[in-house]
């Protein structure tokens, strides 16, 4: 058998010849490689677990959600589009939770705690949606994910601008597609209305299922709302035992 240093010194004299040839046809480098554009990342199925809503675009594999996530984070960290916003905020705030949850809660926009910590639902109207998960429906914040519509705090805490949540929309879409969720619970009209693409009333949207693309949807008063007007609290429980039938939770309505 050929010796490996002699076949490979056989090879470059070889590639040598060749390259001399060309040079003496008048070839000065070499062309380019094409590169292929990177195909996208398709959905894979979880192991032990239901098969995941059909995402708002193509998915990614289940190992990689958290840096995904994380990428995303960075350009929202990066973004100006909207410059009243970027101008004021102290940090953008993306959002937390698992990135493999069956629920994601969606809400307006974040206030002056979570402007100040980076962190969705962390002031008064947060412990009221902790409360709802954990002494509600039986999870632990954990085991969801919450988000804003917007990634930025509004001056004075206003209701985002339409062109603010049009601005954000990208990311927001790239999040949902990134986690996959079977369910989304919509918190106040503001994340409600831009999500679903109508301009009807929270009164009249709550109450009934949605759906996005394959995607559960519930929404429901804000619990900044709740905190105002705590009568309104009874029916909120009513939307989230709608959402926890629909979950498959003990303690749903039946």
């Amino acid at each position: 058998m050929e010796p490996e240093s002699d076949r490979h010194t056989q090879i470059a004299r070889g590639l040598t010849r060749k390259l001399e040839g060309l040079q003496r046809a008048g070839m000065t480098h070499l062309p380019r490689a094409r590169i292929r554009p990177a195909r996208p990342c398709q959905p894979v199925p979880e192991p032990d677990s239901q098969p995941a809503a059909t995402p708002l675009a193509g998915g990614c594999p289940v190992g990689s959600r958290p840096q995904a996530l994380a990428a995303i984070a960075r350009k929202v960290a990066e973004c100006t589009r909207c410059k009243e916003l970027a101008r004021r905020r102290t940090q953008t705030v993306f959002g937390s939770g698992n990135p493999h949850a069956r629920l994601v809660f969606m809400g307006e926009a974040p206030g002056a705690d979570e402007d100040r910590q980076g962190l969705p639902f962390v002031g008064r109207a947060g412990q009221l949606l902790t409360d709802i998960i954990v002494k509600g429906m039986g999870l632990n914040r954990e085991d969801v994910y919450i988000l804003n519509t917007i990634k930025c705090r509004p001056p004075g805490n206003r209701t985002p601008l339409p062109q603010e949540a049009a601005n954000c929309r990208e990311y927001l879409d790239q999040q949902l597609d990134i986690i996959r969720p079977e369910f989304i619970c919509c918190l106040g009209a503001v994340a409600a209305q831009n999500l679903l693409g109508t301009t009807a009333s929270i009164g009249q949207l709550r109450g009934r299922i949605h759906e996005l693309r394959g995607i559960k949807v519930v929404c429901t008063y804000h619990p900044a709302y709740l905190l105002r007007t705590p009568e309104a609290k009874r029916q909120t429980w009513d939307d989230i035992k709608l959402l926890m039938q629909e979950m498959g939770l003990p303690g749903g309505t039946k």
